[in-house]
């Protein structure tokens, strides 16, 4: 990983469909068990009619994008941003994706702009995010 590969601009996706049972697995893992996240009848009644995704299982997709594929492996999170705009529902398809915006080659450090959005191109999260490599 040689900060001098990276250039503004370059960019990198990963897209995911976050089903029920994931859903479930996180609840479980981050102790949110939360009935928006699990109850179909509880959900029903709420302003979104149905049980929607957590927000950081979501945004754990760009974690994803930074570890596997750009930076990649190696890279160190300093710094994530994220705005939940959009509900996501369970059994939506999200595409993560992130943009190198600065590069500060004496550190190592590299800045994006990341989103997420579902397949009809609403950006469900969006924000920024800081990067060691």
């Amino acid at each position: 990983m040689n900060i001098e590969n990276y250039t503004i601009g370059q960019s990198a996706s990963l897209s995911k469909i976050f089903d029920t049972e994931e859903v479930k697995a996180f609840s479980e893992l981050s102790l949110d068990r939360n009935p928006i996240h699990l109850d179909p009848e509880y959900a029903k009644k709420s302003i979104f009619g149905q049980r929607i995704v957590h927000g950081f299982l979501v945004g754990s997709l760009i974690s994803a994008v930074f570890g596997t594929v750009l930076p990649g492996e190696g890279a160190i999170y300093l710094h994530q941003e994220m705005n939940f705009r959009k509900p996501v529902y369970h059994g939506e398809r999200i595409t993560a994706s992130v943009v190198i915006t600065d590069i500060r080659k004496d550190k190592a450090i590299l800045y994006f702009d990341t989103k997420c959005e579902n397949d009809r191109g609403e950006v469900v999260i969006d924000g920024k995010a800081i990067l060691k490599v």
